[in-house]
């Protein structure tokens, strides 16, 4: 995933990814990637602190799968959308999260925190 035009003011980024058809499930969160970044690698380790992004951080879903990190869309029996968020934040670090914060809270943080944002959908 690479993103580009992001505000001058951006601090640090933060990715959330949606099911819009499953009650806007989250299925991945990460943040404080620097604002130096404006990619992210396939398969970023699945774990709170990823080795890259240096400094990124992610949230556990507690689903399905339960686990730090990306969980592609998985849909069992219908045809789902999924979105991807890119967030430009006003902040380096969202330091009110930490490795036991919801999906939902680290949401609402990085909600608070945007400055502005790019988002793609798709069906899987």
């Amino acid at each position: 995933m690479t993103w580009s035009g992001a505000p001058a003011a951006a601090k640090s980024y933060a990715i959330v990814m949606r099911d819009l058809d499953n009650a806007n499930l989250i299925h991945w969160v990460i943040y404080d990637i620097p604002a130096s970044t404006t990619s992210l690698p396939q398969n970023v380790d699945h774990k709170y602190q990823p080795s890259v992004p240096a400094g990124a951080r992610q949230v556990y879903y507690r689903g399905s799968a339960s686990l730090y990190g990306y969980q592609g869309p998985c849909s069992p029996s219908t045809v789902n959308t999924y979105e991807f968020v890119v967030h430009a934040l006003d902040q380096a670090s969202l330091t009110n999260l930490n490795s036991s914060s919801t999906t939902r809270t680290a949401a609402r943080e990085i909600a608070a925190a945007t400055i502005g944002s790019a988002r793609i959908t798709g069906e899987s």
